[in-house]
């Protein structure tokens, strides 16, 4: 079931809203487990037996945790300090042997039905390299909606739970319920259970302002994927399956409007996630923040997928820069190097893990493992040259802190990342690079580039008008955002008349020229396939 779909937007949205004000305050969490139990089996169908079972493994993980913590409470008092530090360290070491051990379980399942293909595929053709009669068999397996989001959500309560981040939760339905909001199994945002966890606890009780705050974040989000992202998809879609055909500005067109595509796409569908979870009165973590205003690579996975790469940072990268044998290295660069370098060098292997895990948890292709290790590289570079680049600007007078150096480090940026997501939407890294190059010669084509658009993309030129007023648009909005303003805010101080007008537009524009029905094709939610 898609967030764009009537299905979604009027039966099934419209029926869980009705089922949660109707129910008793302290009952409506079992109306959303009704809700999103509904949504998954609907989705999934049988498929939802994984969901059930990665929750019972955490719930019962959680338990065992907490009774090593409480068994160790109780002993701790009757021993003395030698003794209590050894029962604290055999504690620590069960509660991290249960982790591992779920880990093994949750990324196993994730391993079989997302990865196992792809390695198989991998070693089988290193066995023909090596004269190896043998080959692994190729698993007809469904990818369970979410699986990428939720074992995540997963992995991050337990370590939550052991770590005293968040309280066990003992009901397992409750818990099945954070997994499986209905919001958020689809494209995330990737939760923790002491934000979404007690949000799904809280009693909400039916407010106005948030009820209407929640409709315009859908309707945003409708914007973003039914107006603009499906409108360029045929076009991206024409010029990637014949990149070879294209070169020049054709090909530029292509990426920049990919580029434009998927964030189009992933932020509708966080906005309908989080518009959805706001007309029940709950609040979803932003996933984006302005990632185009971004000034360095860092600064755009700061503001991009913003739960994703926090996950990282918690549970991949802080875990391996704080552990015992990277703390004897991190000292050993301090006795060989500079203040700057010796912070520097143990954070870079780090982050490869990171990176690594980033590029692989998007699928199972060398292209997205490549895609991962690109931003790696890219910013391992920015760290290492940023002392010669910090001084060559002091010694050439370069105020960094200019807004014409701003505006260059933007554009930078995104030129950057656009190759970024020229890897990420190619066949794989060969037609990347074909395409790459191509957008250095100049397109030789009796027909123009307008003709072109239509003939392969169904795009007229007033569609280019239109993308172009929603980039400007976008900018605006963006740019009162990262000044401080909320639009929202602003919108709700307005009269009656003037505050529905701003309603009605966007929701005129989607009826009138939304990109659906005959002569369109179906584009589903681009990382809900994650």
């Amino acid at each position: 079931m898609q967030y764009n779909s009537w299905l979604y937007l009027f039966p099934f949205l419209g029926g869980s809203l009705i089922l949660y004000y109707l129910l008793p305050i302290k009952r409506r969490w079992i109306g959303l487990l009704f809700s999103s139990l509904l949504f998954y089996i609907l989705t999934m169908k049988s498929l939802v037996v994984v969901v059930l079972f990665t929750t019972a493994a955490i719930y019962l993980g959680a338990r065992v945790i907490e009774q090593f913590n409480e068994t160790f409470k109780l002993k701790k008092k009757e021993l003395d300090r030698a003794a209590r530090k050894e029962l604290k360290n055999k504690t620590t070491k069960k509660i991290r042997y249960v982790i591992a051990f779920l880990c093994f379980i949750n990324f196993g399942i994730l391993f079989v039905t997302k990865y196992f293909n792809f390695f198989g595929e991998n070693i089988n053709a290193l066995f023909n390299a090596l004269h190896i009669p043998a080959q692994i068999p190729f698993l007809n397996i469904f990818l369970p909606l979410g699986i990428s989001f939720y074992t995540l959500s997963a992995i991050s309560y337990v370590t939550d739970v052991a770590r005293g981040v968040c309280k066990i939760e003992r009901n397992y339905l409750r818990l099945l319920l954070f997994l499986i909001f209905f919001p958020v199994i689809t494209e995330g945002p990737i939760s923790r259970y002491g934000q979404l966890g007690e949000e799904l606890k809280a009693e909400h009780r039916f407010d106005y302002k948030q009820f209407c705050f929640g409709a315009q974040l859908i309707t945003w989000g409708l914007f973003q994927k039914v107006l603009l992202s499906d409108r360029v998809n045929m076009y991206v879609r024409a010029i990637f399956a014949n990149h070879e055909r294209y070169s020049g500005l054709p090909v530029i067109m292509a990426i920049l409007l990919y580029t434009f595509q998927l964030y189009m796409d992933f932020a509708g569908c966080i906005n309908i996630a989080r518009g959805s979870a706001q007309l029940f009165g709950i609040t979803l973590e932003e996933n984006f923040k302005r990632p185009f205003f971004a000034t360095s690579v860092n600064d755009f996975w700061r503001r991009w997928h913003i739960t994703l790469g926090a996950w990282f940072k918690d549970y991949i990268f802080y875990p391996i820069s704080l552990g015992t044998h990277f703390q004897k290295f991190s000292q050993k660069c301090r006795a060989h190097m500079n203040r700057y370098y010796a912070a520097t060098i143990p954070g870079i292997f780090a982050l490869f893990a990171v990176w690594f895990g980033n590029g692989i948890w998007h699928g199972a292709e060398w292209k997205y493992i490549i895609y991962g290790l690109y931003y790696y590289v890219i910013m391992v570079l920015g760290m290492l040259f940023e002392p010669v680049f910090a001084a060559f600007c002091k010694k050439c007078n370069i105020d960094r802190n200019a807004s014409w150096y701003h505006i260059m480090q933007t554009a930078r940026t995104f030129i950057l990342v656009n190759i970024g997501m020229l890897i990420f939407r190619a066949r794989n890294l060969n037609v990347a690079i074909t395409m790459l190059c191509s957008v250095f010669r100049p397109w030789n084509s009796k027909v123009s580039f307008w003709q072109m658009a239509f003939d392969q993309g169904g795009l007229f030129k007033l569609d280019f008008l239109l993308i172009v007023f929603s980039i400007i648009l976008l900018y605006l909005i963006g740019k009162s955002q990262e000044e401080g303003h909320s639009i929202r805010e602003l919108i709700s101080k307005q009269s009656l008349p003037i505050r529905w007008g701003l309603y009605m537009i966007p929701i005129i524009l989607i009826i009138i020229a939304g990109a659906y029905g005959p002569g369109w094709g179906v584009a589903d939610f681009i990382y809900a396939k994650f």
